[in-house]
């Protein structure tokens, strides 16, 4: 759990730098930084994106995964927890974007591979590296992402804490069942999640992320029935 913890505190550190960027800024270079955050969470999805290699069981967990989260309305499930957080931590004047701060900069920082493998790393072998490294990563992608929407962001590190470290407590019962395979095509459906970000960062269309979610979960059944249906 220490590497866990440490990545948090790093994302709480470059919110906090952010936001003091954020108070600098007025509206002319605020519009400038939501670019630069928008057009790097595109390019961070994209590659994640390509790991994917059954195009297939890549769309349909996407469609499938999309469905279950409209009905279940998880993206408004975080936009609430993310507005009870604001009414207790955050300052009035911090509008919407304090909820999807959160919502963004959580899925961000847990949608990737290295959330996945370095927690188990951390849990069966007790190899902190990779988590650190990841949260080195987070902390410097935290300060841009704050410098655009706000405190918001230092609150994804509790979603980073509850994720990594359940998957830390767990590793040693899941690890075994998680392949190369599952890991590329969980870190695709991720990486498409994370270019939602990025598009509705740039104002291109507003997307609901986070209904997408439960992708990643069609996602590993779907890598489970890949040697009892070849065609996906």
């Amino acid at each position: 759990m220490i590497a866990t913890i440490i990545n948090a505190v790093a994302i709480i550190l470059g919110s906090l730098f952010g936001i003091l960027l954020k108070k600098k800024l007025n509206a002319r270079y605020e519009a400038t930084v939501f670019t630069a955050t928008g057009i790097i969470a595109l390019v961070i999805g994209i590659q994640m994106a390509l790991k994917a290699t059954h195009v297939l069981a890549f769309a349909l967990a996407l469609i499938i995964g999309g469905l279950v989260g409209t009905l279940l309305d998880i993206e408004g499930g975080f936009l609430r927890i993310g507005e009870r957080l604001k009414k207790r931590f955050a300052a009035k004047d911090e509008g919407s974007t304090f909820a999807y701060g959160f919502l963004d900069a959580s899925v961000l920082f847990c949608a990737g591979a290295m959330a996945i493998v370095g927690s188990f790393k951390a849990g069966t072998e007790g190899d902190y590296s990779l988590l650190l490294t990841k949260s080195v990563m987070d902390g410097f992608i935290s300060v841009l992402f704050a410098s655009a929407m706000g405190v918001g962001v230092a609150f994804s590190a509790l979603s980073v804490l509850v994720y990594q470290g359940l998957l830390t407590i767990l590793s040693v019962w899941v690890a075994p069942f998680v392949s190369e395979t599952m890991l590329a095509e969980l870190t695709g459906v991720g990486g498409a999640l994370v270019i939602m970000i990025g598009i509705n960062l740039l104002g291109l269309k507003k997307l609901k992320t986070a209904d997408f979610i439960p992708g990643l979960l069609v996602t590993i059944l779907l890598v489970l029935a890949f040697p009892y249906v070849p065609f996906l």
